[in-house]
């Protein structure tokens, strides 16, 4: 095989000095959740028609790396743990030579793939939980069972994981659950992440986003009550705003709302049918699929003007909503 050189990759710089190094990639658009701020009506995502082969997802992997200069890729859904591609897939992508593969699941199909993701060689992953009440879980994910996701946590840190959860508060949903999972993160070396609810999907500009937003400020208020914390550094493009607890730990607010990170973003979506995103707040994709099953040299060369349109496709100042659905693209 060709080798792939990375000679273009300089080029695809935009006005703001962004470029693609964080690829999120979308195993499958399928989930077993369906949880109230992703889908409306209950209504579970199922796998996109067509999607890529575990072999057409390395390959693209290694012509993105390559082309556009890609150091760090998290393996997203739907629920990623879902496809059956899973295991043959990570271990592929393990296999690319990056130093830094991650994994972003529900967790409730852990405890089955926790030896394959200790084996791989992996050192994080982030994991969903929005509350550690078991009425309220199934209420919000409207599936799942909060037991075996507090199992998988266990394992991955067992296995010599990082990890990292993720909760969207919610006002009058799960806001009440904001120091309860602070406090069980903090007990156990866990960095919980805040996330503010994003305007998109079938929430964009409805009543339900306005209803139940919750604010960075109103975070950072709930956590005040109880603990004294203060601002730290983050890379300069991350997405999360963290915070030091002094002799406790840390937690970081990704607030897409009160304080965009639009202008740093570095990040690259490719949907588990082959469609390539340059913004969440766009729905315009290129589908690459094609282009996979080119020669190296000439798929690099045409990949390189997907990547200067996919570039061009990102909001210069904050994130303006979009009818998308995240998890189709690699939330």
């Amino acid at each position: 095989m060709q080798e792939i050189t990375n000679d273009q990759q300089h080029l695809i710089v935009d006005r703001l000095g962004r470029r693609f190094r964080n690829l999120r990639l979308s195993l499958t658009a399928a989930c077993n959740y369906a949880c109230t701020y992703c889908v409306p009506d209950g209504k579970r995502l199922q796998a996109a028609a067509y999607e890529l082969s575990g072999e057409e997802i390395v390959r693209a992997t290694r012509l993105l790396i390559a082309t556009a200069g890609i150091d760090k890729v998290r393996i997203t859904g739907g629920e990623p743990l879902l496809s059956p591609k899973f295991p043959a897939t990570l271990q592929g992508i393990m296999d690319l030579g990056l130093t830094d593969v991650s994994l972003t699941t529900n967790g409730q199909l852990l405890p089955r793939y926790a030896q394959n993701i200790i084996d791989s060689g992996m050192k994080r992953i982030n994991v969903s939980l929005d509350t550690l009440d078991r009425e309220h879980f199934r209420a919000i994910a409207r599936s799942g069972d909060l037991n075996t996701v507090l199992h998988g946590i266990e394992l991955m840190q067992a296995g010599g994981l990082k990890v990292k959860i993720n909760m969207v508060p919610m006002h009058h949903v799960n806001d009440d659950q904001i120091l309860p999972l602070l406090d069980y993160a903090l007990e156990r070396g866990i960095e919980l992440r805040f996330i503010e609810l994003m305007n998109m999907g079938h929430l964009q500009a409805s009543p339900a986003y306005q209803r139940e937003f919750f604010s960075m400020e109103s975070i950072l208020e709930r956590i005040a009550s109880r603990y004294s914390f203060s601002r730290t550094d983050a890379p300069f493009d991350s997405t999360a705003v963290r915070y030091e607890i002094p002799q406790k730990g840390t937690f970081g607010v990704i607030a897409n709302e009160s304080e965009p990170f639009c202008r740093n973003c570095t990040r690259l979506r490719l949907s588990s049918n082959g469609a390539l995103y340059g913004c969440l707040s766009n729905a315009r994709s290129s589908d690459i699929r094609s282009l996979l099953a080119l020669p190296d040299e000439q798929a690099q060369a045409e990949l390189h003007q997907v990547l200067l349109g996919a570039l061009a496709d990102k909001q210069s100042e904050n994130f303006q909503g979009e009818v998308t659905v995240m998890k189709f693209i690699g939330g």
